[in-house]
């Protein structure tokens, strides 16, 4: 079977769903009988390696380094040239309607991943009736893909809820080799010149508006010493604040592993979240977490295994963080370890997507949607 992925989510300081990507990519090339093609956006035509494919793409300015095609047919007509047998499209704007078009060409199947939550993040920014443009968009983009994956039960709900159908539950995962908690240094807090007795908390990913990064310095402010907050995803290395540091955006894993595994916990104030990587990044480190009862995060975060605070709320975040320190923090990142190793293992979440693939290129009928939906053993 030849799987194709294609979107316009994939820059240098990408996320979780690059992640998801090329962690895909490295899981199918080991795998006898199954080919997987990566196409995105780039300066140029080339095959950076192999079955990775980019595409030419303008720059978006003060886009973080995205790029956005301006011929989508060139696109089509190499996503048809490929021949797969499956196209997978991970964003909801104009590519997926050229890899809508060259599945007709080639006879490929069609899936789609809803990373983003696109409804809420156009009605936060510009108003409801936006975002109700966004739910009818939508609904019509996804009524032509065969089956439309989505990495959390809130963001299932929600397609459902706008009249979406054959919507799955597809989460994501963690390599636990590379996320794991003998990355631990305790000579970070030295190197960050910090003192020994430092409670530091960390926060890796896109310093973007959905981050809540001002959130999380108000709440830092507050906390004052021996609180330090060390922030991974900025542009260099500076002080921040006299307990903020602010590091580089990380795209090698072992060292954000490092980095993640190194400190007490994560603290993670995004309301926004459609799944939360770098929430099962951080258990997977032996790291508990702090996050907000909002987007998918609390899916993910029970008291076992952290902290939940009011979403928006400096004050409410800050009393998480405090109590957290009078629990057992080691047993905690132990449970959060061992919930990631059962739960979000790649080999596991891409074992249930590959069976979705495999039914859906054969042309068998999928089980009932609802209850496929809760295969994965979420929580």
């Amino acid at each position: 079977m030849h799987i194709a992925d294609v979107t316009l989510f994939f820059a240098p300081h990408s996320g979780g769903v690059k992640r998801y990507l090329l962690a895909k990519h490295r899981h199918y090339a080991g795998r006898a009988g199954v080919r997987h093609s990566l196409v995105v956006p780039g300066v140029r035509r080339r095959e950076t390696e192999p079955g990775i494919f980019e595409l030419p793409g303008t720059r978006v300015p003060f886009g973080g380094g995205y790029r956005v095609p301006l011929r989508p047919s060139g696109w089509r007509r190499f996503l048809a040239g490929l021949a797969p047998d499956l196209i997978e499209v991970g964003d909801p704007y104009h590519l997926a309607w050229s890899a809508l078009a060259a599945a007709e060409d080639c006879g490929a199947a069609t899936v789609a991943y809803a990373h983003s939550d696109l409804p809420r993040m156009l009605a936060a920014r510009f108003g409801s009736v936006v975002g109700r443009a966004a739910d009818v968009y939508l609904r019509k983009l996804y009524s032509r893909f065969d089956f439309v994956q989505a990495p959390s039960r809130l963001i299932a709900q929600r397609l459902r809820a706008s009249g979406i159908d054959r919507v799955v539950v597809q989460p994501l995962g963690v390599d636990g080799e590379v996320f794991h908690p003998s990355r631990r240094e305790d000579l970070l807090r030295a190197q960050l010149g910090l003192p020994a007795d430092t409670r530091l908390l960390i926060f890796a990913g896109r310093m973007a508006r959905e981050k809540q990064i001002p959130l999380l310095l108000d709440t830092f402010a507050a906390l004052g010493r021996p609180y330090h907050l060390l922030l991974v995803g900025g542009e260099e290395r500076k002080r921040l604040a006299a307990n903020v540091t602010l590091l580089p955006y990380e795209q090698e894993s072992t060292r954000l592993a490092r980095l993640l595994a190194s400190a007490d916990a994560l603290v993670h104030a995004g309301a926004q979240e459609t799944f939360g990587m770098i929430v099962i990044e951080a258990m997977a480190c032996g790291v508990p977490v702090i996050g907000v009862r909002a987007g998918a995060v609390p899916e993910l975060i029970d008291e076992r295994v952290g902290a939940l605070a009011e979403a928006g709320d400096a004050r409410s975040l800050a009393q998480a963080i405090d109590q957290l320190y009078k629990c057992n923090l080691q047993q905690m990142g132990q449970t959060a370890r061992a919930r990631v190793e059962k739960r979000y293992a790649w080999s596991s979440t891409f074992a249930l997507q590959l069976d979705r693939y495999a039914r859906l290129t054969h042309r068998q009928t999928l089980p009932d949607f609802e209850a496929a939906a809760d295969v994965a053993g979420l929580p």
